[in-house]
């Protein structure tokens, strides 16, 4: 009996008879080392800041006992550290998902809109009064972003979703969404504007487990679709009849693969504000640590993980006593970035 080719450098592991999984050795190796990578970002996020804070006491605080740092520790910095960390995994989810589906490295939920639809349903529910400040927003937030990604999906459609018309769809609609936020910010009074200029940069100041529950549970209810992604993905960054031939029903697999990556890009944002370029970088690093041909979801979350919770500790202390929307930095770092993927594509 002829046995199927398998990749060099993986493995199978079968859980079940009816269910297994093709594991590529050095992902499994880069993934424990961004996970190492992140616990060390988190801890040091924990330690580091306007008061220094030492490591043991962090340990302390974080077991229970008494120490003088248990505000600062308990209730300011890890609630703030676990959110970012949860958010950025979102984020680097969401664009591995997003890139598999289009096939392009300059696509990312912030790209296609998500962001924009976010931020739109914010404002228009502020200028309508159904809400009385952005602090309350991650329900319509969450919604702005669904409602934008649905939008794009159904005019890019033209018997079937061809990737470049997606991206180009989503361009056009987050062009046409921030234009429905500066129209808000230059006709409303100045606390409001203020309000949503600080929510639209993004920032994890003054966020911590209201913001972070949430985001858990819908990463944990994300499982069985993300494992079901992970499969999917393989066949489908091929080229499409290959994948159809491959017995893989395409556009229903790209309408699955958007929706989570929709979902969670969107929540993300609901808890933070949008966030730039975590999305579109994470995968991409990812997939040059790894050296797959297709976008390894583990190691596109750890790296989103990784890099939110290390900008957002440079954001807090790099000009101290001032902190820096971690939004605004990562738009500052991930700016250049584009422009690197932008020279290097033919």
């Amino acid at each position: 009996m002829l046995r199927p080719h398998r990749p060099a450098g993986t493995f199978v592991l079968r859980p079940h008879p009816r269910f297994s999984l093709l594991l590529h050795r050095r992902s499994m190796i880069v993934a424990l080392a961004l996970l190492l990578g992140l616990l060390l970002a988190m801890a040091a996020s924990a330690s580091l800041g306007q008061t220094y804070i030492p490591p043991a006491d962090v340990w302390r605080t974080l077991r229970g006992d008494p120490t003088p740092y248990d505000l600062v520790v308990g209730e300011l910095r890890v609630p703030r550290i676990v959110l970012g960390a949860l958010v950025g995994v979102c984020l680097g989810l969401a664009g591995a998902l997003v890139q598999t589906v289009t096939r392009n490295p300059l696509a990312s939920p912030d790209v296609i809109g998500v962001g924009h639809g976010a931020a739109a349903a914010t404002v228009l529910a502020l200028a309508t009064g159904a809400v009385a400040a952005p602090g309350a927003m991650p329900l319509v937030a969450v919604g702005g972003g669904l409602a934008a990604a649905a939008l794009v999906y159904a005019l890019a459609w033209r018997h079937g979703m061809q990737p470049s018309r997606f991206v180009l769809t989503g361009v056009g609609i987050g062009v046409a969404l921030s234009a429905v936020v500066q129209l808000y910010l230059t006709d409303s009074e100045l606390d409001a504007a203020e309000q949503v200029k600080l929510w639209l940069t993004g920032s994890l100041n003054g966020r911590g487990w209201d913001q972070a529950g949430p985001l858990a549970v819908v990463l944990v209810l994300a499982l069985p679709g993300l494992v079901w992604a992970a499969r999917a993905a393989r066949p489908l960054g091929l080229d499409p009849d290959t994948a159809a031939a491959l017995g893989l029903p395409v556009d229903r697999a790209r309408l699955g693969l958007t929706l989570l990556g929709v979902v969670l890009a969107a929540t993300a944002t609901g808890a933070a504000g949008p966030i730039g370029f975590v999305a579109l970088t994470a995968p991409q690093l990812a997939r040059r640590l790894t050296r797959t041909p297709q976008l390894p979801l583990v190691c596109s979350a750890l790296t989103g993980g990784l890099v939110l919770v290390t900008a957002d500790l440079v954001a807090r202390t790099l000009v101290p006593p001032l902190e820096i929307p971690v939004g605004a930095l990562t738009s500052l770092v991930g700016g250049p970035y584009l422009l690197y993927l932008l020279g290097r594509r033919k």
